[in-house]
């Protein structure tokens, strides 16, 4: 059963916590009239009236990119995409154009970005409503402001002025913006976050559905000064500002008794997700060390790439069964400079949790391979230059690459490199199934189970232990 308040009530809420400067309307912008040069003008004249919701965005993560975390065994730390490793494109520094292309601002270009001026906060790329707002792949968070070529298509500029008259509430077209494209393309990253979510059935993702909840983002990611509940785990282990299931629904939400007492130790996502990538495939591995080689492959099963001369091999997975884990909504994480094993896989977030700890649940994964550069020298991951002139992707020069990178990131190089097997952790929240396709007993149980018992901390199936039969579970399910 879904948490719910009488309409009057909410309204009251709604009215009660609304801004003092609320979003105008449509007809109210009509004095937007422009023209405008760039972004940052527009900018200009919307902090006329919403300078407060500016400098409110500033505070929040989609702006620093660096919020503070509590890392497992670190204690509190600035962590985000800001500073992160990862084993896709490794890391933002010394990549700032490309990969700031998705940051909510303009003109990310360098480590000397000022973070305090409001006029570089990126309005339009929550709030615009007509679809033609795009930022430019590697302009800093910039949309082009004259004809512009790039991967062979020209992008024409846009009416900024008519694009501001026409702003309000985000929708998923501006939040899948850049959610849905994390990691260079749909669904690479996530594996549960990608375009077929624009309009998607109800099979596909009950809440948004458009036959079914057709839920908007932040119907769940609820929004408070424009800090948006929720965080992925990768870029934020420990924080404070997670959103689960029960943040709507109660704890005890099934009639059968045997599921509500599953609920107290397996989170909702387990039973009903059962598989992730259902719609686009997902990358799930990704190997650094075969880049720069002249070879030719075929697509695989999926229509996907399996090679690319500038990033390595690739392999994809769709319809793909997650990887399960305790976890008690805090992580472990990889921080620069860390020390590492090369002949052991690198992790570069967990979750944290066990099976005796009260707090932990049972929750589903994406789990990401990589093989990535690492200093043989320090034995510590590398935080390579790859766009650019001077970068990998034009040089395919690893050495130079990678003392270009470390130097932009404060770390000594020892100027031998070599390359490792990591690891990281995706938490999966979306794509959620109708209830009549969410996991059975024996999905889990059994012989053919999907379970690693071990991992999970058990000697074996705990009902096979109990000495459970699956008739007897069967029964169970039906009272």
């Amino acid at each position: 059963m879904r948490k719910s308040l009488p309409m009057l009530a909410l309204l009251l809420i709604v009215v009660a916590a609304a801004p003092a400067v609320a979003m105008k309307t449509i007809d109210e912008h009509q004095d937007l009239t422009g023209p405008f040069a760039d972004g940052p003008a527009v900018t200009a004249a919307c902090l006329d009236c919403h300078e407060d919701a500016a400098h409110d965005f500033m505070k929040t993560s989609h702006w620093t990119w660096q919020p503070m975390q509590n890392v497992l065994g670190k204690g509190q730390v600035p962590l985000g995409k800001k500073n992160a490793v990862n084993n896709f494109c490794i890391a933002v520094d010394s990549n700032w154009p490309r990969c700031t292309s998705c940051h909510a601002g303009y003109g990310w270009t360098d480590g000397g970005f000022d973070f305090t001026d409001a006029t570089k906060v990126d309005c339009l790329v929550c709030h615009d409503q007509t679809g033609k707002y795009r930022k430019f792949p590697t302009g800093a968070g910039h949309p082009v402001y004259t004809p512009t070529e790039w991967e062979g298509k020209i992008w024409e500029p846009v009416d900024l002025a008519s694009i501001a008259r026409a702003v309000g509430a985000p929708t998923r077209v501006n939040c899948g913006a850049c959610h849905f494209s994390g990691g260079g393309g749909n669904n690479v990253k996530h594996g549960d976050m990608e375009l077929a979510l624009l309009r998607p059935t109800r099979e596909l993702d009950v809440h948004m559905g458009t036959d079914g909840g057709n839920f908007s983002c932040q119907e769940c990611h609820t929004t408070e000064s424009h800090d948006i509940r929720g965080n992925a785990m990768f870029a934020s282990p420990g924080g404070t500002n997670h959103l689960e299931c029960t943040s709507c629904h109660e704890e005890d939400v099934h009639a059968k008794r045997i599921l509500n007492w599953h609920g107290k130790s397996i989170a909702c996502q387990t039973c009903h997700i059962p598989e992730f990538a259902r719609s686009a495939p997902t990358k799930m591995w990704w190997d650094w060390s075969t880049a720069g080689q002249d070879k030719k492959t075929a697509p695989d099963e999926h229509g996907m790439p399996v090679f690319d001369k500038k990033k390595g091999d690739f392999k994809w997975g769709k319809d793909v069964v997650p990887s399960y884990a305790w976890y008690d909504g805090v992580s472990g994480q990889y921080l620069l400079g860390d020390a590492m094993n090369p002949d052991q896989v690198t992790r570069l977030n967990w979750p944290s949790g066990s099976r005796v700890d009260p707090r932990s649940k049972i929750f589903p994964f994406k789990v990401m391979l990589a093989v990535q550069p690492y200093d043989v020298g320090r034995r510590i991951i590398a935080v390579p230059k790859l766009f650019g002139k001077t970068g990998y992707w034009n040089t395919f020069d690893w050495n130079d690459a990678i003392s270009q990178g470390m130097a932009s990131v404060g770390q000594q190089y020892s100027g031998e490199y070599g390359f490792a097997a990591t690891e990281a952790w995706w938490k999966l929240n979306h794509m959620v199934a109708p209830k009549e396709q969410a996991l059975k007993c024996a999905h889990c149980h059994g012989e053919d189970g999907r379970m690693n018992w071990a991992a999970l901390g058990y000697a074996g199936d705990p009902n096979s232990m109990r000495g459970i039969s699956r008739f007897e579970l069967s029964e169970a399910y039906e009272k």
